[in-house]
């Protein structure tokens, strides 16, 4: 061990400061110091908190109307944003200029570098909307400055309808993520719940948990989404159905962590606090709740962004095989049901690439973030 009176005076200083601060830190300060220095988690970190504004205010982000068609530029492809012009910053996209192969009897689209459309910020809606749902807006963050009949903003490129991806990928993004914190919360509730039961009462109270968990966890998880997700019948509206999925993608979501939480609370429930709790009068559901919860939260946390991105891709793998969300709700996972047709792959890759991407970046960003969330809560993991 290094000797602190052998080091420069100011490292001594520094050393014996940071060790008072471990000595005194409490479980969310050393949480804290342990998450920071896993460099990538905090990109990750940056990351989905940008995602999430991003769906939070998809409405204002979002060009154009996600579900307004346009039969001249079906399957046009993207236009490419230009920052600059003549040595001067002015955004702009080229116009597209559509010709008909007639080899292939299919329209063609080519920019026009000659008829440069102007791009501006807080731009006037076509429509007005509601931001969050409750805040009347007539103002979007950006788009064609004075734009005329037969102007294009395709920054994503357009689908078979015409319709805008870029606009459709941002707006699905509230529906797969926001599923994702949804199904978590529910598998919180359930697993907490179920899984402390388990774990601090023992006995034929735990052998059944622990056996409906067994039977749960034996079976296929697609098939029994499948089957749930069929059951859903096909006249209900929209938000009835989005709220059923999130509870099918929730069912085997809770497992997991009320196996982890029984774990604990087995190595918990006869500590010294535990004791002194049950002596001094406090029921046991108090004990749970109020000791025993508390005691292992930040590991609860890190477990739960572990188990979001899996919930993203539940729902993107039942809308995909057309039994999870359908039109006209917008996910990306009925982006790609939409999008897996071989016309679509041959002709606009993009209508594949765009929500696909936005779903390997989420699921590998929340995976980086609940890796280094998971080492921070580490008990055994010094901070160095």
């Amino acid at each position: 061990m290094t000797d602190i009176t052998s080091l420069p005076p100011e490292t001594a200083t520094s050393l014996d400061l940071h060790g008072r601060d471990m000595a005194v830190a409490g479980q969310w300060r050393l949480f804290w110091l342990k998450f920071k220095k896993h460099r990538i988690a905090l990109l990750s970190l940056v990351v989905i908190l940008f995602m999430y504004l991003v769906a939070a205010f998809a409405d204002f982000i979002a060009p154009s109307d996600p579900n307004a068609t346009n039969s001249r530029f079906t399957y046009a492809p993207p236009q490419v944003l230009s920052l600059f012009q003549d040595g001067s910053f002015r955004p702009h996209v080229s116009q597209l200029k559509m010709t008909l192969n007639t080899e292939s009897m299919r329209r063609e689209f080519s920019p026009d570098p000659s008829k440069p459309l102007p791009v501006s910020f807080f731009v006037p809606a076509q429509q007005p909307y509601y931001l969050l749902g409750f805040i009347p807006m007539q103002t979007k963050l950006f788009g064609l400055t004075n734009p005329k009949p037969g102007d294009s903003l395709y920054i994503f490129g357009a689908d078979r309808l015409g319709r805008d991806i870029f606009s459709r990928v941002v707006h699905g993004a509230k529906i797969s993520l926001s599923i994702g914190l949804v199904g978590v919360f529910v598998s919180l509730i359930l697993g907490v719940t179920i899984g402390g039961i388990s774990g601090f009462f023992g006995g034929w109270i735990d052998l059944a948990i622990q056996r409906l968990i067994e039977l749960l966890r034996s079976i296929p998880t697609i098939p029994l989404w499948m089957g749930f997700a069929a059951a859903i019948p096909v006249g209900w509206p929209p938000l009835r159905t989005y709220f059923v999925i999130t509870l099918i993608v929730s069912l085997i979501g809770w497992t997991s962590l009320a196996r982890e939480v029984r774990g604990k609370f087995l190595s918990l429930r006869n500590e010294d606090f535990v004791i002194a709790a049950r002596l001094d009068g406090m029921s046991e559901i108090g004990i749970i709740f109020h000791h025993l919860v508390p005691s292992f939260i930040s590991h609860i946390i890190a477990t739960l962004t572990l188990a979001i991105p899996s919930m993203i891709l539940a729902e993107t793998a039942l809308s995909f095989l057309g039994i999870g969300l359908q039109p006209p709700i917008i996910s990306w996972g009925v982006l790609l049901q939409e999008a897996q047709n071989i016309r679509a792959v041959a002709q606009a890759p993009w209508l594949l690439f765009t929500p696909a991407a936005a779903i390997v970046i989420s699921v590998l960003a929340l995976n980086f973030l609940g890796d280094g969330l998971r080492d921070a809560a580490d008990p055994y993991e010094s901070v160095s």
